[in-house]
C-alpha cells in the first residue's frame, strides 16, 4: 500500500485546509499545514495586497520546517488557494524544494470564482511527478467559507485519490 502526505496552505477562512481535511477523513492519510516563516498580516486587504505583489515578482518565502520527511511518502496530495490566478507563494516556496521524481501528485486547489491556472502552474513544478486527479474547489466570491462546489464531488474526488493508495 502507498503512503500519502496532504500538504495544504489555507490562510483565511480555511478553505483549502477543509478540503485537505476531507480528504485525510476519507483516506487516514497524514496532514500538514505549510506555515510561513514570516506570518501574513491578520488585515485581509493588506494581505491581498501583499500577496498580489509577491506573485508579480514569484517569490517564495521562507516556510517553518516540516514535521515529516516527503521523500516517505509515494503519493503526495497538495492543496492551495489561489493567489492572483495562480498558486499562493507559500506552495510555490514547497513544490520548488522538493524532487519529485517517481511520486503521485494530487493537486486540489480552492478559489472565489477566477480559477486562473493554477493546476497548470502547480503540475509544471511537478517534474519527474505522475500528476493524478487535479481538483478545483469553487467558494462564494466575496472571500467567505460557503462552499459553490456541490459536495459530492469532492467526495468522488477523494475516493478516486483513496484508490491511488
Amino acid at each position: 500500500m502507498k503512503k500519502l502526505l496532504i500538504v495544504c496552505y489555507s490562510w483565511s477562512n480555511g478553505n483549502t485546509e477543509r478540503i485537505a481535511k476531507e480528504l485525510r477523513a476519507a483516506t487516514g492519510a497524514d496532514l500538514i499545514k505549510l506555515e510561513t516563516l514570516i506570518p501574513y498580516p491578520e488585515d485581509y486587504q493588506t494581505t491581498v495586497d501583499q500577496g498580489q505583489e509577491e506573485v508579480e515578482r514569484g517569490y517564495q518565502p521562507k516556510l517553518k520546517p516540516l514535521d515529516v520527511e516527503v521523500s516517505g511518502y509515494d503519493v503526495i496530495a497538495v492543496g492551495t488557494p489561489t493567489w492572483w490566478y495562480t498558486m499562493a507563494p507559500a506552495v510555490l516556496t514547497f513544490l520548488s524544494s522538493q524532487d519529485w521524481t517517481g511520486k503521485t501528485v494530487i493537486s486540489f486547489m480552492t478559489n472565489g470564482e477566477w480559477p486562473g491556472h493554477v493546476i497548470r502552474d502547480m503540475e509544471r513544478l511537478c517534474k519527474g511527478a505522475q500528476v493524478r486527479h487535479p481538483l478545483e474547489v469553487r467558494f462564494d466570491s466575496s472571500g467567505g467559507d460557503h462552499m459553490e462546489t456541490p459536495e459530492k464531488p469532492v467526495q468522488d474526488w477523494a475516493e478516486a485519490v483513496k484508490q491511488e493508495l
